[in-house]
């Protein structure tokens, strides 16, 4: 659906130019046009718009890995898997994750919340852990480009402060990549501490 009409789209634009003859148009018409990226197939990847998870929506299986203690040097992996049920809220503007993290030392949930600032064409992200169900992390704020998702937050992690990255690659119809990492200098370095790669069911 979408990849007609961005045809039908670029076409009508190409007729008004030509039409017309108004050639100083021509940098509106290629900027609509490239605001959607169709990868082979005619899926639609994230480009940076309300439209940008669409294609997560739906369950999810996934395999998790967490670095067992993070910004002390760790290399030791604990590795467990997990669920994800992905739905679209108010028209498309926000969605949500209700996610199930089998942890070795028991089971958790957590969930997630996004929405779209038209204005900005940024996406905001809180979590929320079943397990302090009264505290939410300070929001992650960030966009897409070319299918790539980069989100950023000031934190702290043991008394100090830091900053906190969730990266979304790889991004297919049937699967994704999410990293999470730290930074405790500012984001001039960065430890990536958690690794998550979904696999859809169905």
């Amino acid at each position: 659906m979408t990849q007609d009409y961005s045809a039908s789209r670029r076409q009508m634009l190409a007729d008004l130019l030509a039409g017309a003859g108004a050639l100083a148009l021509l940098p509106i018409a290629d900027a609509l046009a490239s605001e959607t990226t169709v990868a082979s197939g005619g899926v639609r990847m994230p480009v940076g718009d309300v439209h940008d998870f669409d294609i997560f929506v739906g369950s999810w299986r996934t395999k998790q890995r967490r670095l067992k203690e993070r910004l002390a040097g760790s290399t030791e992996w604990v590795e467990f898997d997990g669920t994800q049920e992905f739905r679209l809220l108010l028209g498309g503007a926000a969605n949500m994750t209700d996610n199930l993290l089998n942890l070795p030392d028991g089971p958790y949930r957590g969930f997630t919340l996004r929405t779209f600032d038209p204005a900005t064409k940024r996406w905001t992200i809180w979590w929320l852990d079943s397990r302090y169900p009264h505290k939410l992390d300070p929001p992650l704020i960030g966009r897409f480009e070319n299918g790539t998702g980069a989100f950023y937050a000031d934190d702290t992690f043991n008394g100090k402060p830091i900053k906190i990255r969730y990266l979304w690659l790889d991004v297919t119809p049937t699967s994704r990549r999410w990293e999470q990492a730290f930074s405790p200098d500012g984001g001039k370095t960065w430890e990536t501490n958690w690794i998550s790669e979904f696999t859809k069911v169905g």
